[in-house]
């Protein structure tokens, strides 16, 4: 799919999410990658097969306390 020079990290790849973004829509919170990756603003993935992957967060984001 890519067609940059170095070419982008496949979807697979561990670091996928490194790929150019090609198309945005700042007011639903998703960001397609040129690697057909899409990324949501809560951390989420779809990958090109239509696997979903979990939204990550870590816990000084949620507001969770960082020590018991």
């Amino acid at each position: 799919m890519c067609s940059h020079q170095p070419p982008c990290p496949a979807a697979d790849a561990p670091n996928g999410e490194a790929a150019t973004i090609v198309a945005r829509d700042w007011v639903l919170g998703w960001a397609q990658l040129c690697n057909g990756i899409y990324l949501f603003e809560d951390t989420g993935e779809l990958l090109p097969n239509g696997v979903p992957v979990r939204p990550f967060r870590s816990s000084f984001a949620t507001g969770a306390p960082l020590c018991s």
